[in-house]
This record gives structure tokens, C-alpha cells and sequence, in this order.
């Protein structure tokens, strides 16, 4: 029987920034974010403080980096690694009432964060009030309709991205009405972008995408038979394909 245990969440959000797909989309929405020495900038749920250390190197100097998550673990987690970092603030708070002043930061990102909200338009509300005229956000999210394997049993594969996107994740398909939702808060989306990271080793897509774990789910709600978890690792065990769309969106605050 496969484990379904979740990983530790800072291990696991570790892994996912060290990797290939992570750092590759985390370059590039540095690129879009264009922070300049003196900026301030949000990162709305900085989990374990990833992110803090470049945005503050990017911004230097006189520039201010603040991370703000709902974790009290991973705001004791990012406090710990950036103790000492000039110019970085690590903020308790929610994203649906960010602890920050109107109109007083240049710049806001939020990455794998609003499919985990209870609210991605209040959200995003939060984060226009924040950012000042002339200001930009840079959005990445997932969208889990997107998760493909490749197996010659394509509808098992089909049923498992179903599962995850209806039963795993809160807001499943954020990614693909975050233009939309920008344009609902008063921001004016400026870019789209998809990114479709693809993985060719079975192990990677496993620890990244928890596939495992997630067909041990399936399979304990009753949404695969027993045999899906002999399928996976018959997939495994071939040449191994998987993906899942990705969305970066830059917007501005006219």
C-alpha cells in the first residue's frame, strides 16, 4: 500500500524552489518584477523565507523586502534563515488582510499562494490596495486541469488530474483566470505567460507533484480501483513523461 504521509511543508517547498521547474520560474518572475535599488516589495506567503534574500539583494541598496505568510511555523522559519539580512521584515498575516499600508509598496509577487486561499479575488484586492500607482505584481500559479502522465492507459491519468484538481487542491485552476481576476481588482494585466516544466524522471515528478501519494488518496476515497497504484508504478518502471501547466501574469496598478 503506497504512504500517503505529506511531506514536511518546508522540506517539501525546499525541494520544489531547488529544482529545475522551480528555479526556473522564479528567475523569470524576477525578471518580470524589474525591482530596482530602493524599492520595497511584498511577498505575499513567503513560506520559510525562499525568496527573501534575493528580492532583498535585487532592491539594495535602501530598499525593503517583506515577507508576509498566515504560518506561524514558517514565519519563525523565515525570521531564523534571514535574521540579520539588512532591509527584510517578516510579517505574520493573512493575504485576505495583508498588514501593510495602502499604497505603500513598489512591488508585490505571490507565487503557488492563491490556490491555497480561501478567497483569490479578496486576495488580490489586498495586494492592489497595497502596491502604489505605477506599481507592479507578478503572479505564478498552477493549473491542475493541466497535470498530465503519459501511459497507455491514458483515462487512469485523466482520472488522477481529476481527483487532484477536485479534491486536493482548493482553487485548482486558479492559473488560468488569474488575468481575469487582476482585471476584477483594478490591476492592468500587462503579460501571460504558461510554463509547462517537463518531467522525464519518474523520482523528481514523485517529490514534486506527490503523485504516489496522491494516487494512495484516489485510491482510499474511491476515486481509482486498487489497481491505479499498480499502474503507477508500471509507469515508473517505463520511459517516463509528466507535466502540468503553469501561469505567470504581470500586472500594474495604473
Amino acid at each position: 500500500m503506497i504512504d500517503i504521509t505529506v511531506p514536511d511543508p518546508i522540506d517539501y517547498l525546499d525541494e520544489v524552489a531547488a529544482s529545475a521547474a522551480g528555479q526556473a520560474v522564479k528567475q523569470r518572475a524576477l525578471h518580470l518584477l524589474d525591482l530596482r535599488a530602493g524599492h520595497t516589495v511584498v511577498d505575499v506567503g513567503c513560506g520559510p523565507g525562499t525568496d527573501l534574500g534575493t528580492l532583498a539583494a535585487a532592491v539594495a541598496p535602501g530598499g525593503t523586502v517583506v515577507g508576509v505568510d498566515r504560518d506561524p511555523v514558517m514565519v519563525a522559519a523565515a525570521r531564523a534563515r534571514l535574521a540579520g539580512e539588512a532591509g527584510v521584515r517578516v510579517r505574520p498575516g493573512d493575504a485576505h488582510a495583508l498588514p501593510l499600508a495602502d499604497d505603500s509598496a513598489d512591488r508585490a509577487r505571490a507565487e503557488r499562494v492563491l490556490q491555497h486561499v480561501d478567497d483569490p479575488a479578496r486576495a488580490l484586492a489586498e495586494v492592489r490596495r497595497v502596491v502604489r500607482p505605477g506599481g507592479r505584481v507578478v503572479l505564478a500559479e498552477p493549473d491542475w486541469d493541466g497535470l498530465l502522465i503519459d501511459s497507455d492507459e491514458p483515462e487512469l491519468s485523466r482520472r488522477l488530474t481529476r481527483f487532484v484538481a477536485t479534491e486536493i487542491v482548493r482553487n485548482a485552476t486558479v492559473g488560468r483566470s488569474l488575468a481575469r481576476l487582476c482585471a476584477g481588482a483594478g490591476l492592468v494585466v500587462r503579460s501571460v505567460e504558461a510554463h509547462t516544466p517537463v518531467f522525464r524522471d519518474f523520482g523528481t515528478a514523485d517529490r514534486l507533484l506527490g503523485l504516489r501519494r496522491n494516487v494512495g488518496r484516489a485510491v482510499r476515497a474511491g476515486h481509482l480501483d486498487a489497481g491505479a497504484e499498480a499502474w503507477l508504478e508500471a509507469v515508473a518502471a517505463r520511459p517516463f513523461l509528466a507535466t502540468f501547466v503553469l501561469f505567470l501574469v504581470t500586472a500594474e496598478v495604473a
